[in-house]
């Protein structure tokens, strides 16, 4: 209940500090991954012919997407594809099986040369945690090395320690793994 009656307050701070403070509303992470707030409707087409966006992943629960951003058959309509991993706001990270759906998703979208556009409320938490994910398995990153690189192009992201454990899991089970794997497939 806290999330869903602070979710306008502070979605309005979000827009005042874009407009007075060197916050971007959203930051290419690599040449296939773009980590934003909330894509507004006026934002869409200019996202899908400036950035190439293909995909909208969305960490958002129902009621954040109900007024500002394009629906899913909006996103349809203008050749996006469109995910919903809802997780709630402030309290809640990504489910590790939602991390490893997100991270699939943006591999697949990546592979074709298309742009993955990653948001939450503000993409600083929720979304950053995927796309931390996805770097992480990308270069075969520790948690921290994807968190840097996060950091250089997107300052303002805020990662607690419950998204800092979300990514050390997600490390441990998927990355790990695959690094033992090309190590045994070398030998």
């Amino acid at each position: 209940m806290f999330a869903r009656v602070t979710f306008y307050p502070t979605l309005l701070y979000n827009v005042f500090m874009e407009k007075v403070t060197q916050r971007n509303w959203y930051d290419r992470i690599d040449e296939n991954v773009i980590l934003g707030a909330l894509p507004f409707r006026n934002l869409s087409q200019k996202l899908i012919d400036e950035e190439n966006v293909r995909c909208v992943i969305s960490m958002n629960e129902s009621y954040e997407l109900e007024h500002f951003t394009p629906q899913p058959d909006e996103w349809n309509k203008m050749g996006v594809e469109h995910c919903q991993l809802s997780t709630r706001d402030i309290f809640e990270t990504p489910s590790h099986e939602k991390l490893i759906q997100g991270v699939s998703i943006m591999e697949s979208f990546s592979k074709d040369g298309k742009t993955v556009y990653v948001h939450c409320k503000a993409g600083r938490t929720r979304s950053a945690t995927l796309v931390g994910c996805y770097l992480m398995s990308k270069h075969n990153w520790t948690p921290e090395q994807a968190i840097d690189n996060i950091v250089s192009k997107r300052p303002h992201i805020w990662l607690r320690n419950q998204q800092l454990e979300s990514l050390k899991k997600y490390y441990d089970a998927v990355v790990k793994e695959k690094i033992n794997a090309s190590k045994m497939d070398s030998n």
